[in-house]
């Protein structure tokens, strides 16, 4: 049996790369401009107009904006290129900051949920709200919304895991902005209590979607393969490969939004090495023409025909 590996990792062309980090940046700045405004705003009129909704939700931008700068911090690493410490690149910069931004919804929305029981273990001391608070998480969940579909497109467009992450996280402040406008308009109805449990409910939604982001980004940090049908798609363009007899332990693993693949194919064994050497480097230039693959080490395993 045969190791080959046709040359060294092929990466992204550097146009990709630079599309992905300019288009990261230009989104993350985007939402930093946003949560700033929505911050400042929610937080100072919610203490004002006495909305312990309002104010949970400014406290949820917040987390956005720091969110924003992790995005920030792992476009700059992942983009660079591979060294002798990194030789498959830095494109799990993405996967950690996907793993920071689940912590830190986690972290928000626990401490929200404690605020909001402490209120409610107390209801006759829930103060009515001003119509003011309203009018704000009105316009929160309009400035969202559209930032969340600006930066959901973005991130398709460049097919970006950490920026789809950090397009749902805005999404979860445009769920919980609603939740907000409809406890304050029910504590304006006379039912004050429903403005704490707005902001308990917000808590819940944003524990739940932290902890569906870390979950999944620490099983990418941990090897995670690619789902089946990427597999067998792999191992469809394997055996289309002229040459190839058959293909067995395809292996992957997670690298960012690509992945490294290790596959033994089954050449001729009546070949010489050189032309078995040929088959084997056309079947990985083809998979990663055709995949979203960093890297693929191809193992060699002679073939004879059944008599």
């Amino acid at each position: 049996m045969n190791l080959h590996e046709a040359s060294g990792p092929i990466e992204e062309s550097e146009s990709d790369k630079r599309a992905r980090a300019e288009a990261a940046s230009r989104s993350a700045w985007v939402s930093v401009g946003v949560n700033v405004i929505l911050t400042v705003t929610q937080v100072t009129v919610g203490i004002l107009a006495r909305s312990q909704g309002l104010v949970a939700d400014g406290i949820h931008s917040l987390s956005d904006l720091l969110a924003d700068f992790v995005v920030l911090l792992a476009s700059h690493h992942s983009k660079k290129d591979a060294d002798k410490d990194h030789p498959y690149g830095h494109q799990r910069y993405e996967t950690a900051a996907s793993l920071v931004l689940g912590l830190l919804l986690l972290a928000v929305g626990v401490g929200m949920l404690w605020s909001a029981i402490k209120k409610l273990e107390a209801p006759e001391a829930v103060p009515a709200v001003s119509i003011v608070a309203l009018y704000v998480a009105a316009a929160a969940l309009v400035a969202k919304e559209l930032l969340f579909r600006y930066m959901l497109a973005t991130a398709k467009r460049v097919k970006s895991g950490m920026l789809v992450a950090n397009a749902w996280h805005a999404r979860s402040d445009a769920a919980s902005s609603l939740v907000v406008g409809l406890g304050i308009a029910g504590n304006l109805a006379g039912y004050p209590i429903l403005d704490p449990i707005a902001a308990l409910v917000v808590g819940l939604m944003i524990i739940k979607m932290g902890f569906a982001f870390a979950w999944d980004a620490l099983h990418d940090l941990m090897d995670r393969s690619a789902d089946e049908a990427e597999v067998q798609a792999i191992e469809r363009t394997l055996l289309s490969t002229p040459g190839v007899q058959g293909a067995h332990d395809i292996r992957t693993r997670k690298m960012g939004d690509l992945m490294v693949v290790d596959v033994h194919v089954e050449i001729d064994a009546s070949i010489s090495v050189e032309a078995g050497h040929d088959i084997a480097v056309a079947a990985r230039k083809r998979i990663l023409e055709r995949h979203r693959v960093l890297n693929v080490m191809t193992h060699v395993d002679p073939w004879k025909p059944r008599i």
